[in-house]
């Protein structure tokens, strides 16, 4: 039950969009019992969103997990997100924040897991 928020200041076509939700499902697979059978994606784009100072190319993901995150699966995830990002939007790595949280209770088809 992982969950991908993607916050940024540049603009996002359809496309675009329909890439890197693809590209992100495939890549949440490196966290152990994660697929994108189960993945929740959103994006906000066009966000006033300003780092260093600068409001150039910058984007803020946050990745809930049920359950515990490995710490070298989350460091081999964040990587892949910056390469997808960097990739598909031309925000330069250093100017891309991954958030991780764990979530111990995950709500679901009426019910808690």
């Amino acid at each position: 039950m992982p969950n991908i928020t993607t916050k940024t200041n540049a603009s996002i076509s359809k496309e675009k969009e329909i890439q890197i939700k693809s590209k992100l499902g495939k890549a949440i697979s490196l966290l152990a019992g994660k697929s994108e059978a189960w993945l929740m994606c959103s994006f906000e784009d066009n966000c006033r969103l300003w780092f260093k100072g600068s409001d150039e190319p910058a984007a803020f993901v946050e990745v809930q997990v049920f359950g515990k995150i490995n710490p070298a699966q989350a460091e081999d995830l964040t990587a892949e997100i910056c390469n997808i990002l960097s990739g598909e939007l031309a925000i330069s790595q250093d100017r891309i924040y991954v958030k991780y949280e764990e979530v111990s209770i995950w709500g679901w088809n009426g019910g808690n897991f």
